[in-house]
């Protein structure tokens, strides 16, 4: 369902609490945290999945929605990664509240709507996947699923990365149907979501949900803030 996030200390407070704390060691006992883990590891001490679901987020073809990467091919292993990052964000983070929008279908009630993403997540996304091969635009419809898993439609053309989605933007945006929007922010900037983080570092994303949270999830930094950023010598002229 819509939320309303904007400015409600309450809703903030919830949104920030730890979804499932302990799950990961509770259900994966005796096994290394960090291999149990793997690229859902920076959720381990606040998340809103399972170990189950993280073991899931690595396979090729995932129980969690039996949809299949490899469906033009097997997709390279530096590509696989970042949707394996995207399936751990999408899964597991906690700093989503502020872009959870009422879904009208069968498979959900609830998605995400343009997560800002870091110009550096995306970037980075695409230059993996460049040179990986898929048949669709949006990976949320238009598959053939007579099969039980996703394979593509009649008519289709299996075609790279980068003329499917000539831009990073275009990736982000369009792979999931809105779902990620590219943005100019950098990461470290309180911004922009990244899609992965060293946790031992913290987790950048609490600040940024806490300020969409506050300021509404279409928030632009103020015009003063964008002075700030300017060299002194160009203020002189203003």
């Amino acid at each position: 369902m819509s939320l309303g996030w904007r400015g409600d200390p309450v809703l903030w407070q919830q949104q920030s609490k730890p979804c499932k704390p302990g799950y990961f060691v509770l259900l994966k006992r005796g096994l290394a945290l960090a291999d149990a883990l793997g690229k859902c590891a920076p959720w381990k001490d606040n998340a809103c999945c399972t170990a189950e679901t993280s073991t899931g987020a690595h396979q090729d073809q995932s129980y969690l929605y039996n949809f299949n990467w490899n469906h033009c091919g097997v997709m390279p292993e530096k590509c696989k990664q970042h949707f394996i990052q995207d399936t751990c964000l999408y899964e597991c983070s906690p700093n989503l509240g502020p872009w959870i929008d009422q879904a009208d279908n069968s498979w959900r009630r609830e998605r995400i709507l343009n997560v800002p993403l870091c110009k550096e997540d995306c970037e980075l996304w695409w230059e993996a996947c460049k040179d990986a091969v898929t048949c669709r635009e949006n990976w949320h419809k238009g598959w053939n699923w007579t099969s039980g898993t996703n394979r593509c439609p009649r008519g289709s053309t299996c075609q790279l990365f980068k003329y499917v989605f000539p831009r990073p933007a275009d990736l982000c945006k369009k792979i999931w149907s809105n779902s990620y929007k590219y943005t100019t922010e950098h990461r470290g900037g309180g911004r922009c979501i990244q899609m992965w983080f060293d946790p031992a570092n913290g987790n950048p994303n609490v600040a940024v949900a806490k300020y969409y949270a506050q300021n509404g999830r279409d928030a632009s930094p103020a015009p003063w803030a964008v002075l700030l950023l300017l060299p002194a010598a160009l203020l002189s002229l203003l």
